[in-house]
């Protein structure tokens, strides 16, 4: 608008000249760029300046940027795009399930951990309640509830976190001195609060000591009033049967791995690195 009250005073002379002008500058840049971007703006601005000239008369003679197909196209996509959003629904696919059926296919997941989508769709049925099988399974996806075989399935993870509080581990591990000695290091850990109990150490791990170890654990467990029911560890030659039998007595249940040296874990390591600092300053001293 502020353009064309712009040019409502020029001479028709002096616009013939800015016309050449500008034709010129045009025939430049056509030989410089190739395709050029326009943006919605632009395209919606020059279909609408040009839609009133004749196509074949005087359209196709102007140096246009674009083909006066391209003009068109812009300005027909200009003049559907309301149309389209108009007559386009306002949600797209299937109405979605009624509040009470999907308050009562979670119900029914919640109330019955063994059962699958299929049977709550066959209870839904029953009950006169027309849904699809499918639909069941999107319901209990969306509100994040696994399936039937994964909520009646307890993982080696969440039995852990259940029962921290009631896990010990123990295990031996070696270490060497200054002087060349190597020393043998019983480690007990708790899972809950992930503390290392050292009960001791020696270069002649016999089947007396070992047992001792277990006693003063044991002791030590009872002063600090833990409430301990497992005790795991590996079938290391090094543990007599002796040593099961003192937490056994205590009511502690001990249990052995599948394997005789499991991999320890990063923060038993981390925990035997530091038992061997320990011991090599014990030693120095």
């Amino acid at each position: 608008m502020f353009t064309l009250m712009r040019l409502l005073p020029i001479s028709d002379r002096d616009k013939n000249a800015e016309i050449l002008a500008l034709r010129h500058q045009l025939a430049v840049l056509q030989r410089q760029i190739d395709k050029p971007k326009l943006t919605w703006p632009d395209r919606a601005l020059l279909a609408a300046l040009l839609h009133p000239l004749p196509r074949v008369r005087l359209l196709r003679q102007l140096p246009l940027i674009v083909s006066p197909d391209t003009v068109l196209r812009w300005h027909r996509d200009l003049l559907r795009r309301p149309h389209a959003k108009a007559s386009r629904p306002k949600r797209l696919g299937r109405p979605r399930t009624v509040r009470s059926i999907r308050d009562l296919v979670l119900r029914l997941a919640r109330e019955n951990s063994s059962w699958g989508y299929r049977r709550s769709h066959g209870e839904l049925a029953a009950l006169g309640i027309k849904i699809a099988a499918g639909t069941v399974w999107n319901i209990l996806k969306e509100h994040g509830i696994d399936p039937a075989l994964e909520r009646d399935h307890t993982t080696w993870a969440t039995f852990l976190r259940s029962q921290a509080q009631a896990i010990l581990a123990a295990d031996f591990f070696e270490t060497k001195t200054l002087t060349g000695a190597t020393l043998y290091v019983l480690a007990v850990i708790e899972h809950a609060t992930q503390r290392v109990r050292i009960p001791g150490a020696t270069a002649h791990p016999s089947a007396t000591w070992v047992t001792q170890l277990a006693r003063n654990t044991v002791m030590d467990l009872q002063d600090a009033d833990a409430k301990v029911k497992f005790l795991t560890r590996d079938r290391d030659a090094r543990y007599p049967a002796s040593f099961d039998a003192v937490p056994q007595a205590e009511g502690i249940e001990v249990i052995q791995t599948g394997i005789r040296k499991p991999r320890r874990n990063a923060m038993m390591e981390r925990w035997a690195r530091s038992c061997r600092t320990e011991l090599l300053d014990r030693t120095l001293v």
